[in-house]
């Protein structure tokens, strides 16, 4: 039986919560979606295998086994590039494994999905539930987000993706290092529901401080053309700001017969950062420049290379 919809779940040793969420998924998702569903879970080389698994009421499941541990998005790259492939759906939903993504929420995309056919559904996040000191830097990490490439992001990696978008998507590079990162460097359309994230269902949150500043980063490099740029931009605005006060400095150094004796060392100090900062800012333009020539790694075509196997149970 053709399936309707795919659900992709990455995961790593995180087969409780996993199970838990399929049971969840059971039980809230719509029955007219759930049978026409078929689910593909990503193992990014755990260490250690599930002893028992909660039966999927849809179509059927299947375990793609990777050879070793990719990350979190990739395995989510390889799971797409699979299912692009050598699966046939008219729609793939990704959603996270601990089940902070609720199942609830894919009725709520799959009737956004009705509206706008042809555009990639995020599910927008409204409340956390994570610690203070998690919202707090998270917030911190979207502010400088903004600041650096100039977008906004309000989702993650819970989403809904048409087959034709599917396409376009598995050829876009830039989802290897990012999922969400990738589809606004794509300029694929997408649009977002406001939804409530939920809690963890079982074991711990492997998504510390060094996690998020990497999630962080890896989300910038994505647009790190726009970033290098912005970045060159800010250099010379301070720059401009640095030879002012210099100026100024200067100024006030020959009004006066008895200048201040910090005046020289500060005008010598502001044109050293001023130098420094737009020469380091000019050779990332050129690096971000020289790479764009490069080959870029396309997950579609090499999907295959880090397949072990596929199980079906």
């Amino acid at each position: 039986m053709t399936s309707k919809y795919v659900i992709l779940i990455p995961q790593y040793n995180d087969w409780d919560a996993l199970s838990l969420l399929i049971q969840r998924i059971n039980e809230d998702v719509a029955t007219d979606i759930l049978a026409a569903t078929s689910l593909v879970i990503v193992d990014d080389c755990s260490n250690k295998d599930f002893e028992t698994l909660t039966p999927f009421r849809g179509i059927k499941t299947q375990i793609v086994r990777l050879y070793r541990n990719l990350g979190h998005q990739r395995a989510i790259a390889i799971g797409l590039s699979y299912i692009a492939k050598e699966v046939v759906c008219e729609r793939v939903i990704v959603m996270d494994a601990d089940g902070e993504d609720a199942p609830k929420d894919i009725n709520a995309l799959v009737a956004a999905a009705q509206k706008f056919p042809d555009r990639i559904i995020f599910a927008q996040r409204t409340k956390r539930q994570e610690s203070l000191t998690f919202r707090v830097f998270y917030a911190i990490y979207k502010f400088v987000f903004k600041q650096l490439t100039g977008k906004i992001i309000t989702f993650g990696n819970f989403s809904l993706i048409p087959q034709r978008r599917l396409q376009n998507l598995v050829r876009v590079s830039e989802i290897w290092n990012n999922f969400p990162g990738g589809i606004i460097r794509s300029k694929i359309p997408y649009e977002a529901v406001p939804t409530e994230r939920g809690k963890r269902l079982a074991g711990e949150s492997k998504m510390n401080f060094v996690s998020l500043v990497l999630h962080g980063l890896s989300t910038v490099s994505v647009l790190i053309d726009i970033t290098a740029v912005r970045i060159l931009i800010f250099s010379i605005g301070m720059s401009v700001t640095a030879l002012l006060v210099i100026c100024i400095v200067l100024f006030l150094k020959w009004i006066n017969d008895a200048s201040p004796g910090w005046a020289s060392t500060l005008s010598s100090a502001l044109l050293i950062v001023v130098l420094q900062s737009f020469l380091i800012s000019l050779f990332l333009v050129f690096m971000v420049l020289q790479y764009r020539t490069q080959q870029q790694f396309i997950p579609v075509l090499q999907y295959r290379d880090f397949i072990e196997q596929v199980e079906e149970i």
